[in-house]
């Protein structure tokens, strides 16, 4: 073979790894295989340096900021499952350029090579699936995996055995010589079928992400897509919120400003950041939560166990510790569940526990202290804006701890420990904070030039201010490079642990403005105002938005 030949093993490797995904995906839609390529960017994300991950996140972040992508926990995860695919294609076109190779000495035994090859893939393909835990058993991995990879290595030796047998003829029979060559047709079969392939995997990727299985648990398949407003709420169909203050009290708040994030955040808006490519669908009939360690009283309880037992429902802010200032990657909602003190003191903690070591259904794991593990506001929760926690968002229980990122919550909990010594955490291993406190952040959502009110003519400006369970105590914004004046805040809140709503009426000046916010925390202290990045405690700076009024 010329060299040339090589180029295209690869394209041919390339273009056969198409239809591998697809019936890969299928597979997984179909009757819950596992998707080979999208298990390996899981595990990919599971073992490269934290460096490297960090490098990545805060790159998708920033890009689909900048580029206006869409919500950035969809369009990452989306962007994710891509890179799944390009490195699997990527690892046909190098199986298909080293078939290539072979090609030269041995072409006449390619097809076996091929076969070998694909073994050979299978086995590496099987080794990562049980770092992965074979999510979908082992007999059907193995045996999926026995039939995908040495059947695709197979194809593809017999197909690129047929370019080196014709360089061994005559040039004048090279082009005439049956079965010798892929003709025109084969190459426009194999690229009809390339296409098909994607358009398949387009679906069936759709689907999956969509939360779609053919078969599969008792689990919920995707977050509804709507939330109950603040009205329903109050009158009851979401479990009343601890401490709500009444519907007259809220009727009576200063207006929020039109284009400010609603002060609720709906289910199918709410963001999702983990490690996974697809959520773990969990069937909580076999599903038990298992609370053992260094406790007097072991427990392992179903969920209707954890169900039975006195809930509270809290609206609370939750933020991820990627989220760039001013970013989307936060939300607030009605979270509803046991609180964790009331099931330690079932257990009873031995003096020696320092914390609560805490393993999840998809292989994270998280420490957290027990100052955190028993404070009253630490819940195990289980609902999610009155409906049982999507999947995407932990179904069926995930913990919620006041004051710190959400990489501090783990969710599809299935096993908890008390222990004498602290761990780390799985992000606490690649290099991120250990406390993960959450950072005072302040937001400009919206310059609402549009409500300009004639009476006054002042213009609405508003966003949020969040700071954990610290609370917020002021907010100031500033117009250009004037002074910092003070905003009014939207209270009272629904609840001490979750954002406040701002409103300032800015007294309108035609021309192109800057409005910028900044934030003082519960204790009067002021946010941080130098601009960091997210890795590796949460990112810093100031908020910031450009509009133009007219004269």
């Amino acid at each position: 073979m010329k060299k040339a030949s090589i180029f295209a093993g690869a394209l041919v490797g390339a273009l056969t790894s198409l239809s591998v995904i697809a019936i890969s995906l299928a597979g997984a839609w179909l009757f819950g295989l596992p998707p080979f390529p999208l298990d390996l960017f899981d595990w990919m994300a599971r073992t490269l340096p934290g460096v490297v991950i960090a490098a990545v996140i805060n790159t998708m972040v920033t890009l689909i900021s900048i580029l206006h992508l869409g919500p950035t926990a969809s369009t990452a995860k989306l962007a994710e499952q891509i890179m799944g695919l390009i490195s699997f294609i990527l690892i046909g076109a190098i199986f298909g350029a080293i078939l290539a190779l072979v090609g030269r000495r041995r072409a006449q035994k390619l097809t076996n090579d091929g076969m070998l090859g694909g073994a050979l893939l299978a086995f590496a393909m099987a080794l990562i699936e049980a770092s992965l835990g074979f999510k979908a058993g082992l007999l059907a991995t193995v045996i999926w995996l026995g039939i995908i990879f040495p059947t695709w290595g197979a194809v593809l030796g017999r197909l690129l055995s047929r370019p080196a047998a014709v360089t061994q003829l005559p040039a004048a029979q090279r082009s005439s010589e049956p079965g010798s060559s892929l003709t025109r047709r084969e190459l426009l079969y194999l690229g009809a079928a390339s296409a098909a392939a994607v358009l398949v995997s387009a679906i069936t990727l759709d689907a999956l992400r969509k939360g779609i299985h053919i078969t599969g648990g008792a689990s919920p398949a995707t977050t509804s897509s709507s939330t109950p407003d603040l009205e329903s709420a109050i009158i009851g169909e979401i479990p009343s919120p601890t401490n709500l203050p009444s519907q007259s009290v809220l009727a009576a708040r200063i207006p929020f400003v039109p284009g400010t994030r609603s002060e609720l955040t709906a289910n199918a808006n709410f963001y999702r950041i983990d490690i996974n490519a697809f959520s773990p669908a969990i069937n909580a009939d076999n599903w038990h939560l298992e609370l053992t360690g260094l406790v007097n009283k072991p427990l392992s309880l179903s969920l209707e166990d954890i169900k039975a037992r006195p809930a509270v429902s809290q609206a609370l802010t939750m933020q991820c510790i990627s989220n760039l200032v001013g970013g989307d990657l936060t939300g607030t909602t009605i979270w509803t569940g046991v609180p964790f003190k009331d099931i330690l003191a079932e257990v009873g903690l031995q003096p020696s526990v320092k914390g609560i070591y805490i393993e999840g259904a998809d292989g994270f794991y998280e420490f957290i202290l027990v100052a955190d593990a028993i404070d009253p506001r630490t819940l195990l929760v289980y609902e999610m804006n009155g409906a049982d926690l999507p999947a995407e968002h932990g179904y069926p229980l995930r913990i919620y701890i006041p004051n710190r990122y959400g990489m501090k919550m783990p969710k599809w909990i299935t096993r908890m420990e008390a222990v004498s010594e602290e761990r780390n955490g799985y992000w606490v291993d690649r290099g991120w904070d250990r406390d993960a406190i959450a950072k005072t952040t302040s937001v400009v959502d919206a310059v609402a030039v549009d409500s300009l009110d004639s009476k006054t003519n002042t213009i609405p400006v508003g966003g949020i201010a969040w700071a954990g369970a610290r609370g917020i105590s002021k907010v100031e914004v500033q117009v250009d490079e004037g002074l910092w004046a003070p905003a009014q805040l939207r209270q009272p809140l629904l609840s001490p642990l979750c954002w406040v709503q701002w409103r300032y009426d800015w007294p309108a000046q035609p021309g192109n403005h800057r409005f910028s916010v900044r934030a003082y925390d519960g204790t009067g202290a002021l946010q941080e105002t130098d601009s960091n990045p997210p890795e590796w405690s949460g990112a810093t700076g100031i908020d910031s938005m450009d509009a133009v009024v007219g004269s």
